[in-house]
């Protein structure tokens, strides 16, 4: 009988030393634990396993290889085509440049060209109107002048606001269709004979006339006597008292007249005439100044009266610039502007100047004259003899 014992370092065929065992304790037989034999359907399934899961190593590492195989190639083939396609790039730069400029000189051969065009084009304008002007006939160049010389004559009058270009030029139009003696054009000449008798009696501003008279005006305006001017106040106390001692004088000559009518009559005492005369030449001096030291005036525009120096010399300023401005609107034919000036500029003067005064007077009838010949006027345009000459071109 084999005893299985716990060293692990025993061999099953060695048998181990006898053990003497104490005779008082009774030794049980101890159960030996065997291990369960592996089935070989086991060991076949890990040895498939084994193989399997080599064969799937391999395959995956010759996977991974040829993928990195085809990524290198791929690189390699993205690495060729983007130099083709900086080497394409560079070449449609150069290209490109050498377009534009292929550009810039067509276009600048094309003006060139464009240059010539215009420059030949213009020559053919000339050599035409030239073989035009020697095709025309005496008549016809006589109009066309004619015709070109109204015209001038209607851009003159509009710039200078007179009629006198176009009467000039209606008169040598007359003239010279009278010296060819041509009966196509007595049409032409009737109708150049009504444009000049309608030319002649049209009313034209003369400007020339305006200016001079509101120059005087402006050199006036500082000689006018103002509402409150000190000088006015003491001339009509002057006049005033003049009256007065006139009145008095005539009352006391009638009342001398009566007193030697009565003396006459009955006679007077010597000291009763000496004080007689010596009271009338005592009152009549100071009644005189007594009326003088309390005057009454009407006055339409207060501020008129209280006005101060300074303000009477703005206010005399103020008239002369309206003045000036009316003039150079007369010159420059905007005659609605310089009637706004000549009313403001009355309209000072009626409330601040001296009425009672002739150069006061004399101002305001010359702004009033001014004022009614600065109108606009329309000039009468030489229709007929244009519609004459063209009439006369087309039936030719």
């Amino acid at each position: 009988m084999k005893r299985v014992t716990d060293d692990p370092n025993a061999s099953t065929n060695t048998p181990p030393p006898m053990a003497v065992l104490p005779p008082t304790t009774p030794q049980l037989p101890a159960v030996a634990h065997v291990a369960p034999p592996v089935p070989r359907s086991w060991l076949l399934l890990a040895w498939i396993a084994a193989v399997a899961f080599g064969v799937m190593s391999v395959a995956a590492f010759v996977s991974a290889w040829h993928t990195q195989q085809r990524v290198k190639s791929l690189e390699q083939e993205l690495v060729k085509r983007q130099q083709t396609s900086q080497d394409d790039a560079t070449e449609a730069k150069l290209l490109s440049k050498q377009a534009l400029d292929s550009v810039r000189d067509a276009n600048g051969k094309l003006g060139v060209l464009d240059e010539r065009v215009a420059e030949s084009q213009l020559q053919r304008s000339q050599v035409e109107d030239l073989i035009q002007s020697l095709s025309r006939s005496r008549d016809e160049n006589v109009l066309a002048d004619v015709e070109a010389g109204l015209r001038v004559a209607m851009q003159q009058a509009a710039l200078t606001g007179s009629t006198d270009p176009i009467v000039t030029i209606l008169k040598q139009s007359d003239e010279r269709l009278a010296r060819y003696n041509n009966p196509r054009l007595d049409r032409v000449r009737r109708a150049v004979a009504r444009d000049l008798d309608r030319v002649r009696t049209a009313s034209a501003v003369d400007v020339p006339s305006l200016t001079i008279r509101l120059d005087e005006a402006v050199r006036m305006v500082d000689e006018l006597p103002l509402v409150s001017t000190p000088e006015r106040a003491t001339v009509a106390g002057r006049a005033a008292a003049a009256a007065a001692l006139a009145a008095s004088s005539s009352s006391r000559g009638a009342a001398r007249a009566g007193s030697a009518a009565s003396a006459a009559a009955t006679p007077l005492p010597a000291w009763l005439v000496t004080l007689q005369r010596g009271w009338e030449g005592f009152s009549g001096p100071f009644f005189s100044e007594l009326r003088q030291a309390v005057r009454v005036t009407s006055i339409e525009h207060p501020e008129a009266a209280l006005m101060t120096p300074d303000q009477s010399f703005f206010l005399r300023e103020n008239v002369k610039l309206r003045l000036l401005n009316a003039r150079l609107s007369i010159l420059s034919r905007q005659f609605d502007l310089a009637q706004a000036d000549l009313q403001q500029a009355q309209t000072g003067l009626d409330r601040y100047f001296d009425h009672s005064s002739r150069r006061v007077v004399a101002m305001s009838d010359l702004l009033r004259q001014v004022s009614a010949q600065a109108k606009q006027v329309s000039f009468p345009r030489p229709d007929d003899t244009l519609a004459a000459i063209a009439a006369a071109v087309a039936g030719h």
